[in-house]
């Protein structure tokens, strides 16, 4: 078979995974809208972790039908207990029903759920979905990434203040290193969704301490790359997804220009943080 064959009935493949996930992450957004502001039940998880029904309604949901259209994938979630079945399926599906659950239970409107497709330790395809503010981000590998269907392109910093999302010490620590005023984005409950602010050009740099799961940073993960943007550990390296352990160090994500630039004046800032 011709590569560009090949290449062409892979792409085919892979889209066809984000119309799925696309379709199913808005659904599961509309039943995650019926509990938004409607004082849902909340359970406390180990860790002082809020799970509300809304989480738990939409994991039902979209584990169903997910693996009704896929039933040979591997599935990982925050709501479900881990399958370690997931790690011999040549694709997974990463879910977290609500990121943003503390937010969610708030009232707070920056909230999404979030679907990706990982295939060899890499996600393919992602979604975010936001209902309660009416946007839809999606990426597919070499497909770029989209919100409500407009390429979106990051943005790198053009103007002498750096806008920085994550930890509130930080923002003073780098303020003292970084060349830019830097000027911290009011919170985010959802981290996907900070990640996603920089593929949307509305930060610059979006910061995580250690604690990030999979099912927080898949589909996030991919939105950045395929707009401009790229989401690493302080090592640099980029991220693996579907291993036996899901959980990650502290990271950084920002415009590729000048990732590693920002990756050096982060990884100063936490040693100066971490000092006694």
């Amino acid at each position: 078979m011709p590569i560009t064959s090949s290449v062409s009935n892979v792409q085919t493949d892979h889209r066809a995974d984000l119309d799925l996930i696309a379709d199913l992450a808005a659904q599961a957004g509309q039943i995650a809208l019926r509990y938004f502001k409607k004082d849902p039940e909340v359970w406390m998880k180990p860790g002082d972790s809020p799970v509300s029904e809304a989480d738990y309604a939409v994991d039902h949901f979209l584990k169903e039908k997910l693996l009704e259209a896929r039933p040979d994938y591997g599935w990982l979630s925050e709501e479900t207990d881990l399958d370690d079945s997931r790690l011999d399926t040549p694709r997974t599906f990463v879910v977290d029903p609500i990121d943003g659950t503390r937010g969610f239970i708030q009232g707070l409107s920056r909230w999404c759920v979030s679907v990706a497709v990982v295939e060899a330790n890499r996600p393919i395809a992602g979604v975010l979905d936001c209902p309660a503010i009416g946007e839809q981000f999606t990426a597919l590998t070499r497909g770029g990434a989209h919100l409500n269907g407009e390429r979106l392109i990051a943005a790198a910093p053009q103007t002498k203040t750096l806008r920085l999302t994550g930890p509130r010490a930080l923002q003073t620590t780098m303020d003292r290193d970084v060349p830019q005023q830097v000027k911290k984005a009011p919170f985010v409950p959802s981290l996907a969704y900070r990640i996603a602010m920089v593929a949307k050009g509305k930060t610059d740099v979006a910061v995580a301490r250690a604690s990030a799961k999979d099912w927080d940073l898949a589909a996030a993960d991919l939105i950045a790359q395929e707009s401009g943007a790229i989401l690493t550990g302080l090592d640099g390296e980029m991220l693996k997804y579907n291993c036996q352990d899901v959980r990650h160090g502290a990271l950084v994500c920002a415009h590729t220009d000048h990732h590693r630039e920002m990756l050096g004046y982060v990884r100063r800032a936490m040693d100066e943080h971490q000092k006694p």
